[in-house]
């Protein structure tokens, strides 16, 4: 459906991406990850057209067509939500003889908008009496409603709630993911999880073959410096020397270190009481919408809890009632002993002074407790995105997430004992997200959050508490385990499903039998793997080189008026790019098993 080969692009000295090379068919369920400017949104630009390549082509199958979200600002006027949904469509016919109209567009954008949390009612209301975040829902709608070949979505979950997350995340179902990093694209299968752990799985295989590499570089390199001089031995230094420049022509780069996970460790608050808040008989409504009813309840020491439920039910009410942000409509708050709350939501950042700079911000928070240094705060503002001159900047002229992030941060150099977090990973990309992870979970007061991303639910909830018709039904399990507890097994279900306040059985672990250490390989086994390292090397360069031809052919324009047959061509280039990658996924497995039996 799409074919995108040796793409290169560059703003100024910096390189975005070198020769990226990747083929979409019209199955596939792609996401694209990376640190913040490795160039996801450059190259979305180039696919939709918006921007150009320094080099490369994207070549588009006769009859594709795409659909993009944007991450902010979706179009409104006086559309109805509805009307918004269905105008990707056609309802009604243009003249007598047009029998062209999909009469089930409106039923199946009602079906939608509903997995999108819209309840009927919203149907025929106008778009423009919603905020930003509900209309890029419906703007989501218009494009599932019309299922265009290629689905572009830019940061889709960010105007998502977890019960609208998890309809869309089944919605989409499974899908392969591609990682931009390095100025490459590396392609993966499986969801973002089996993401993770092949992504270290594949850096441990490239610093095997680098290592591999630079050791067989450095014995044809000792072999030269010892015989070179040798009449007798000429001929052959120089045969040596020639297969140096070869390793070097497919060098091996060594594996880069935004892998790395970047580890810190923020103060630990004072310790609090062994019971921290208590509700009882406390009402709250916003006019007459009521949303809890003589509620009671207690939060006690060591929590980590996560509030989940459906839009509205009355979560982001519950953080504040109990950080004490809003006064309650009657009953009563009571906090426990030694009780420091803090309270993070992304639009709130009053205590943050516009006149200073970022690192200014955080280095106000020095004290002779915490000894923050100026190296320590850029490591931390690092972390979220603030890196180099960006610290220097005022704080007047961030952006909204901007000053969230940097909110973010000076809560955590000195933390409460008793934190509140209203979507915290918004903002954020996937390092300082597993940044944040964990810092948290080296945290030792008590935490209560509302979150949409599943991935930070997983990682740092211990409880859970379901948010439902003003009621609270909690039990001491994670997430997982309140997956597991619906009737169904599935996320969306469990939304909805009530539970028992009961604590899962700890299975004991099975006995396994510790395995006998393998045999150490002989010395035919470690020929038989250099021949066969030998063989995927010479098959990935022949590889490389037949992609090389296609494509300039491709990029020729004496191609397109010589009556060549380009869908064969392109069909060329996309066997030929499925082939390398196979290829290359074997040399890096012939490669790992000559480095284990060589005892590296």
């Amino acid at each position: 459906m799409l074919t995108i080969a040796n793409l290169s692009k560059s703003y100024g000295p910096r390189t975005l991406f070198a020769e990226v090379s990747l083929n979409i068919a019209r199955t596939d369920r792609l996401g694209l990850v990376g640190a913040n400017g490795a160039g996801k949104s450059t190259l979305f630009n180039i696919i939709l057209g918006k921007d150009q390549p320094d080099e490369g082509l994207i070549e588009w199958e006769r009859g594709a067509n795409f659909g993009f979200l944007p991450q902010e600002s979706a179009p409104v006027g006086d559309e109805t939500i509805l009307q918004i949904a269905t105008s990707g469509g056609k309802l009604e016919p243009e003249n007598d003889d047009d029998w062209d109209i999909d009469y089930t567009l409106e039923p199946r954008a009602k079906k939608i908008l509903a997995g999108l949390g819209f309840r009927e009612s919203d149907h025929e209301k106008l778009a423009k009496t919603f905020s930003g975040g509900w209309v890029m829902r419906a703007h989501l709608a218009r494009l599932l409603v019309s299922e265009p070949t290629l689905l572009l979505l830019d940061e889709p979950t960010n105007h998502l709630d977890l019960e609208a997350l998890l309809w869309f995340q089944d919605y989409l179902t499974r899908y392969p993911g591609i990682e931009l990093r390095g100025q490459r694209l590396h392609c993966y299968n499986g969801n973002y999880d089996d993401f993770i752990v092949e992504r270290v799985a594949r850096k441990d295989r490239q610093q095997a073959m680098f290592k591999n590499q630079q050791r067989e570089i450095a014995h044809l390199q000792t072999f030269v410096d010892r015989f070179g001089a040798k009449a007798s031995m000429a001929s052959r230094a120089k045969s040596k020397e020639k297969q140096i420049a070869r390793l070097e022509e497919v060098a091996i780069d060594e594996p880069e270190d935004d892998l790395k996970k970047i580890q810190f460790r923020f103060p630990q608050p004072p310790r609090s009481g062994l019971k921290v808040m208590k509700l009882e008989h406390v009402q709250q409504s916003y006019g007459d919408h009521v949303v809890y009813k003589d509620l009671n309840f207690e939060c006690e020491r060591g929590q980590r809890t996560v509030l989940v439920g459906p839009n509205g039910a009355g979560k982001s009410t519950l953080l504040k009632i109990l950080a004490g942000v809003i006064p309650i409509n009657s009953g009563v708050r009571e906090e426990g002993g030694n009780v420091i709350t803090g309270y993070f939501a992304q639009n709130r950042v009053d205590n943050l002074n516009p006149k200073l700079t970022v690192l200014e911000n955080v280095m106000e928070l020095r004290t002779t407790e915490n000894g923050l240094t100026e190296q320590q705060a850029r490591g931390m503002l690092g972390t979220f995105l603030f890196r180099k001159d960006d610290v220097h900047k005022k704080v007047s002229v961030l952006s909204g997430g901007e000053k969230s992030r940097l909110a973010l941060v000076k809560l955590l150099i000195n933390p409460p004992n008793f934190l509140l977090m209203d979507e915290p990973t918004t903002h954020l990309d996937i390092m300082s997200i597993d940044a944040l992870i964990a810092a948290l979970k080296t945290y030792e007061g008590t935490l209560y959050f509302v979150s949409h991303d599943v991935h930070f639910i997983r990682e740092i909830a211990k409880t859970v508490l379901h948010v439902h018709s003003g009621r609270l039904t909690q039990y001491a399990g994670d997430y997982a385990y309140y997956l597991e507890k619906s009737k169904s097994g599935n996320e969306r279900a469990a939304l909805t499903a009530g539970f028992t306040d009961a604590r899962p059985k700890q299975e004991e672990a099975a006995k396994v039998e510790k395995p006998k250490a393998p045999a150490k390989p002989s010395a035919s086994d470690i020929r038989k793997l250099k021949a066969e390292v030998t063989k995927c090397e010479q098959q990935v360069a022949d590889l490389e080189a037949k992609q090389a031809q296609i494509t300039a052919e491709l990029a020729d324009p004496a191609t397109y008026t010589s009556g060549a047959n380009l869908p064969q061509l392109n069909a060329r280039l996309r066997d030929t790019i499925n082939a390398l990658q196979t290829a290359t996924v074997a040399w890096e497995q012939a490669a790992q098993k000559l480095s284990e039996a060589e005892g590296t």
